[in-house]
């Protein structure tokens, strides 16, 4: 408890420093506006040389080559960072003078530049938000463990980084050190997460052990930045520096994340390395390394390192989602926007470069906002599309629709003369059309009967060669009606009538509906009248024999074994899996260092999860003894003796001959027959001793069993339909073998099988049971 309380406070401790860092660097954003206006000296005269918001120097009459006087009131000559960097950065009021001598003052508001007030004010300050409310949000979250720890002060600190860029623009001391020592510092944690998910993937960290000594970096840097505010002349130097000191960083995480991908080959890695390199391109190639060589920007800072917001939230996915390989289908879909959106943004672009004139920097900007607002249109549209998928693809308007619906709704049918029935109302519905038929016709007597006797036929001369020459989907119109192929026989055809009275014609549409459905029509009757010839078949063998159908139950039998096998590979792969995985994660839990009291309430935790694996294991390998494939049929009786002997309270008594069976299956029915033996011993017998015996014979094997229990009335195991007895039944006579159950109440049960692989019908005959080779005391 007292834990949790630390935690608690350095969490809104934590959050309480976010929320006044970041609220003060709002004020100071929006107190000063960012105009970002180049200037040069000329003869003791400064004059601009480029505007960079030029629509708002447009609006405002500001042109290149106008002297600016004074910025706030104050001679421009004491603007100290003139000396180094040539730009005035921020200014509630200048005083400018054109070429003509005229005098012009310009007051300038937050809100007076549109751009700027998106840019560097309206976005960041949502994406402030945005991560504190996400960062609250995972740590009220029950699943709290270190890696969502770091994730949240590696979103805290993005976040800073991100909203500090304004006021780092305007040079404000306090924004520059908050924006440099952020930088670092997300890149420290972002490896620091790295190492623990490493641990928690179970994969070797190929980085510095002691990541907690790279804590130095964002503190070298907030000293450098002091010093570099200090004396102005080193400003550029430390900003070269430190840029420098956060590539280096970053190229450290790329190469981790690329090698140990390259290495492991794991989906976890490879969504991880996605989700920081996509970003980072555009920062690092368009701003971070022309600024460090050539003291230049492709784009600027504000613009590029809206790339970067995208890291925290795709970490965020990695983190909740339980298993990280769905998250396949979402890179999918942003491949699959991504290409889209990208494509017909440099169309767009290329059309305005032909037919607009605008600088690099606004078409840098249209391509970011038309790519970026595609990406999500895509996306809506899905989504909504989805929604409203009724109205979009109805019934009235989509023919694939209705193609779909119609062959849904028939294919639930399993009578051919309800699936005829059902087939004209639904051409009548989607038609519109009343009058429609299914006729056979006769080849014998050349005669046209009605086949759905629901509906009176008005009667048309039908050319009987149209008939006979109608074909696997052909639909041919005459004066009166459509006639289409339905389904053909050895004595009959079946033929579509849609009666159209001169008056209603099909469109294309229609016509290319009616002709698929008629093909799935003619395949749903062939499949329909398969079934219907070997139900009739298997009744009237039944009747005839008044017996089981060995093949049938073979047939069955070793299509359950089958489904057992699915089963249990199913398990093995899944639920075992995400036992380990959890176990794994209770492992994690249990050496965090940060929670004292915890590991030994984990510890029992994890003591009962193993336990629950073992548990698990066993119930796989009895679906699918694993030692029958590997160490052969032996070897897993004997280990199902060893289970069964820890459970009994009787002496058993066993054989085992080792058999040399060409056909493999007949293992797994050995298996299964000693299995449901035993087990009905330990659940029914109450026996004091059991003995079961495998002999091999000449040409098969046997399986003897007895016990001296409380036995049973054969006449009552007959009329109860005990399904361990007959299931051992329907195994044995399955391989066309014998079953013999002898048995008295008081007196104990005698079961004999006998299984030879070759076929042949010599009646069983009862056999002194061998003298066992094997006994376990009970």
């Amino acid at each position: 408890m007292e834990l949790k309380t630390n935690n608690n406070k350095r969490f809104w401790f934590t959050i309480s420093v976010y929320l006044i860092i970041g609220l003060y660097l709002l004020f100071i954003i929006y107190s000063k506006p960012f105009i970002n206006i180049e200037v040069k000296e000329e003869n003791d005269v400064w004059k601009i040389t480029n505007p960079y918001y030029k629509d708002w120097a447009l609006k405002q009459q500001i042109e290149i080559g106008d002297n600016i006087l004074s910025v706030n009131g104050s001679n421009i000559d004491k603007i100290t960072n003139l000396k180094y960097d040539l730009v005035i950065r921020s200014a509630n009021e200048i005083t400018i003078m054109k070429p003509n001598g005229e005098l012009k003052e310009i007051k300038i508001k937050p809100f007076d530049i549109t751009q700027q007030f998106y840019s560097v004010l309206l976005v960041p300050t949502s994406y402030y938000l945005l991560s504190l409310l996400i960062s609250i949000y995972l740590y009220l979250k029950p699943k709290n463990t270190i890696l969502i720890n770091l994730l949240i002060l590696f979103i805290l600190s993005v976040s800073l980084a991100y909203l500090s860029i304004g006021a780092s623009g305007i040079l404000n001391p306090f924004g520059i050190i908050v924006n440099r020592g952020s930088m670092l510092l997300c890149l420290v944690l972002l490896l620091k997460f790295l190492k623990e998910y490493f641990g928690f993937l179970n994969i070797r960290w190929p980085f510095i052990k002691n990541i907690n000594s790279l804590y130095i970096l964002p503190i070298a840097v907030i000293i450098l930045s002091i010093f570099g505010i200090v004396y102005d002349g080193i400003h550029s130097i430390v900003s070269s520096i430190i840029l420098g000191l956060f590539f280096l960083l970053l190229v450290a995480i790329l190469s981790i994340m690329i090698f140990s991908y390259v290495k492991y080959r794991i989906p976890e890695l490879k969504i991880l390395l996605s989700s920081i390199i996509i970003p980072f391109i555009p920062f690092l190639f368009l701003y971070a390394l022309p600024e460090i060589f050539f003291h230049n920007q492709i784009l600027s800072a504000d613009i590029s390192s809206i790339f970067l917001l995208l890291i925290p939230f795709s970490f965020i996915f990695t983190q909740l989602t339980e298993r990280i390989f769905d998250m396949e289908y979402f890179i999918s879909r942003l491949r699959y926007y991504f290409n889209f959106s990208f494509g017909f943004t440099i169309w767009l672009l290329i059309g305005l470069y032909l037919f607009a004139d605008l600088s690099v920097s606004r078409m840098t900007e249209i391509f970011f906002f038309a790519f970026l607002s595609l990406m999500a249109l895509f996306y809506i549209k899905e989504r909504i599309d989805y929604r409203k998928r009724k109205i979009l693809f109805s019934t009235k308007g989509d023919y694939i629709h209705r193609l779909y619906t119609t062959v849904e709704s028939i294919g639930r049918v399993v009578k051919i003369e309800d699936l005829l029935e059902k087939f004209v109302q639904e051409v009548v519905v989607q038609l519109e059309m009343e009058s429609v038929y299914v006729l056979t016709y006769d080849f014998q007597t050349h005669q046209v009967t009605l086949t759905n006797k629901s509906k009176e036929y008005t009667q048309h001369q039908i050319d009987e060669v149209l008939v006979e020459r109608l074909g696997l989907g052909d639909i041919k119109k005459t004066d009166h009606f459509y006639i289409a192929f339905i389904h053909q026989d050895v004595n009959y055809k079946r033929i579509l009538v849609v009666d159209h009275n001169k008056t209603i014609y099909l469109k294309d549409e229609e016509l290319l509906w009616l002709e698929l459905l008629l093909l799935y029509l003619n395949n749903f009757i062939e499949n329909t009248k398969m079934v219907e010839e070997l139900l009739n078949q298997l009744k009237h063998m039944k009747e005839a024999d008044n017996r089981q159908l060995p093949w049938l139950n073979k047939l069955l039998w070793l299509r359950f074994e089958e489904e057992k096998y699915q089963l249990a590979q199913e398990l093995h792969d899944t639920i075992l899996q995400e036992q380990l995985h959890i176990a794994r994660e209770m492992d994690v839990l249990m050496h965090t260092k940060e929670r004292e009291e915890i590991p030994s309430k984990l510890i029992k935790l994890h003591e009962h999860m193993i336990i629950s694996l073992n548990d698990l294991r066993g119930y796989c390998e009895n679906l699918k003894p694993p030692l029958l494939d590997t160490l052969g049929l032996n070897a897993a009786l004997e280990k199902l003796i060893q289970k069964i002997h820890k459970r009994a309270n009787f002496v058993l008594i066993y054989t085992i001959d080792r058999l040399y069976l060409e056909d493999e299956r007949l293992n797994l029915m050995i298996y299964r027959l000693f299995q449901e033996l035993l087990n009905n011993a330990l659940k029914h017998s109450y026996a004091n001793t059991v003995e079961i015996h495998l002999l091999g014979t000449e040409e098969g094997f046997q399986i003897l069993y007895s016990d001296d229990g409380v036995g049973c009335n054969i006449d009552d195991i007959l009329l109860a339909d005990s399904m361990g007895i007959q299931g051992m039944q329907e195994r044995v006579q399955a391989f066309n073998g014998k079953f013999a159950l002898d048995s008295k109440v008081g007196e104990g049960m005698t079961i004999r099988i006998q299984v030879s692989e070759t076929q042949h019908t010599n009646p069983y005959t009862y056999k002194t049971l061998t003298r066992p080779t094997y006994m376990i005391q009970g």
